[in-house]
């Protein structure tokens, strides 16, 4: 037995539970990183699942009638309906699961930010697991026994929490693994929360073809096989991660000199400040703003070619109104391979434009998101107006690109201004733009929508206005980036506090790695990281592949 072993062996928290803790996911020396994203991806690929639970929305809303709602009393408010068992679930009841989950998305990421940079990725990751299966598990008993409040309970409640958990749980990893290519690494693991629907909303239409019966619509059976699903496949990716030792880096690499980029800082910035400076505010606006335009378009891109293109979409001259049942069901399938197509931009611009952002810079790749974005939101009513469908929909890919490529790149922006120390609880923090975002760009584009209804525009010119109200945000969010500036020195943490810090994460193992010669150096493994991609891999070739066939429709 080694010295250094031999000190990890009693520094070790004792306990049942003790391989949890953060100072058993050290890495030992030689461990290969790339066997960290696929873990990270393990547990995106599940809780993305979030993007896809429309897909429930129809099959409940029937959940007694079976082949027709039953209608509850027009005098029955949302209060009642959380506690009747005699009449079908509106939609737009269901739909504030949706709402739920992303505002606690954001709220526990910034509740608990703090917490899982001392616990660590995997402790965290096994919480996120129990909240998000747990979450599926109690809505089943919602549906049985037919209770909404249960359901927004289970997953829009506690899911919403797992979410938040299991979305923050790799970045600060990633961002330590992979220092030379900060982007690429956290648009490995975010391209997995834009690609879970794409797997899991097809699952679970089989699903419950599968358990559908005369006397169930096979919404809580599905309910318990996807949450038995997601719990072993995130289990497995939490306890897959592995945190680098102080002082870990690549092979061959060598930090960049300080004075190559002015938002790139060497030192680190505490939670408790940097939320107080104005850089942080000004991404948080940054993010918003980028998200509210693309999340709002996301959530109405089925209705939005529909209503702009109407019989356009299989050949015939008619608008919307004059479509027959049978031909807007011909064009909802064609609406359908329109959002399967924006989610495989979304989930390749995660990759594509993080990835780039290593090279670009992260300013310089926000400044791309909103000036493009800005000139493509502008161009929508003139490309709707003469009809050039190949030209709006690839117009709409290029901005779900941007939407999805910033999430991906905002974790190393903030990386890149306030260290890496304590950058997974700062973007905890930072999600609450997002929860912000959740309600104002549905708000935005369904309430102005409504609006003109109501007033008598026609339904192919009702998304205009809302296309120059989201290109006015993406000109406020450039003003926002272009006033980003590095953070002051006197925002850093001194030398003591950092390591104060190191001290309450429990790196004890940590000081003991000076004498290791290979710190830089990685074991192959080239076995064990081909198993590792071909677990995430494969699920995700198979919900791009049902995507594509989707897709195809479109130009049909």
């Amino acid at each position: 037995m080694t010295s250094m072993d031999s000190v990890g062996r009693n520094a070790a928290p004792a306990g049942a539970f003790a391989f949890l803790d953060r100072s058993h996911t050290i890495a030992e020396p030689g461990f290969n990183r790339w066997l960290v994203p696929p873990a990270a991806l393990a547990i995106h690929l599940c809780i993305g699942m979030a993007y896809g639970f429309s897909v429930f929305w129809l099959p409940l809303s029937r959940a007694i009638g079976i082949t027709a709602p039953v209608a509850c009393p027009a005098d029955m408010g949302l209060v009642g309906e959380l506690f009747t068992t005699t009449c079908d679930w509106k939609i737009s009841s269901l739909g504030w699961m949706y709402t739920l989950f992303f505002v606690f998305l954001g709220s526990s990421a910034a509740i608990w930010g703090g917490w899982l940079e001392k616990a660590g990725p995997r402790k965290a990751g096994v919480v996120a697991s129990l909240c998000w299966g747990g979450g599926f598990f109690i809505s089943a008993l919602g549906v049985h026994f037919h209770q909404l409040w249960m359901m927004w309970l289970g997953s829009g409640v506690l899911g919403g929490i797992g979410l938040g958990l299991g979305y923050i749980s790799p970045v600060s990893t990633l961002i330590k693994w992979f220092p030379d290519r900060r982007g690429m690494a956290t648009g490995m693991a975010i391209m997995g929360f834009g690609g879970g629907a794409m797997i899991g909303a097809p699952l679970a239409d089989m699903l419950m073809k599968i358990f559908a019966t005369p006397t169930s619509v096979g919404v809580w059976q599905t309910f318990i096989v996807l949450g038995l699903i997601y719990f072993v496949f995130m289990i497995g990716g939490a306890l897959g991660y592995r945190v680098p030792r102080d002082g870990w880096k690549p092979a061959g690499w060598t930090p960049p000199a300080a004075s190559t980029n002015a938002l790139i800082t060497s030192k680190h910035v505490h939670l408790d400040v940097a939320w107080k400076t104005p850089q942080f505010w000004l991404v948080w606006w940054v993010l918003c703003l980028n998200v509210t335009a693309g999340i709002g378009i996301l959530g109405m891109a089925s209705p939005l070619l529909q209503e702009v293109f109407g019989g356009k979409l299989i050949g015939i001259q008619a608008t919307f109104s004059e479509l027959t049942a049978a031909q807007k069901g011909q064009i909802a399938a064609v609406a359908a391979g329109f959002t399967g197509l924006l989610s495989l931009f979304n989930i390749g611009g995660r990759f594509f434009w993080a990835s780039l952002s290593d090279k670009i810079g992260r300013k310089t790749t926000y400044f791309v998101f909103f000036l493009l974005g800005l000139a493509l939101y502008a161009s929508i009513p003139s490309l709707a107006g003469t009809g050039s469908l190949a030209l709006f929909v690839l117009a709409f890919c290029v901005i779900l690109s941007m939407y999805g490529g910033g999430f991906a790149t905002v974790p190393a922006y903030l990386a890149d201004m306030f260290g890496t120390k304590m950058v997974g609880a700062i973007h905890g923090r930072l999600l609450t733009a997002w929860s912000a975002a959740g309600i104002f760009g549905p708000g935005i584009v369904n309430y102005i929508r409504e609006y003109q209804l109501a007033h008598g525009v026609a339904r192919a010119d009702v998304y205009s206005i809302t296309m120059y109200i989201l290109a006015g945000l993406l000109l406020v969010g450039a003003l926002c980036n272009w006033l980003v500036k590095p953070v002051a020195e006197k925002h850093h943490m001194s030398e003591e506090e950092a390591a104060e810090e190191k001290k309450a994460a429990d790196d004890t193992h940590q000081h003991f790695v000076s004498d290791v010669t290979a710190l830089g150096g990685e074991v192959v493994h080239s076995w064990k990281v081909f198993a590792a991609w071909a677990i995430v891999w494969i699920p995700l070739a198979w919900g791009i592949w049902i995507t594509l066939s989707k897709a195809l429709v479109l130009f049909r």
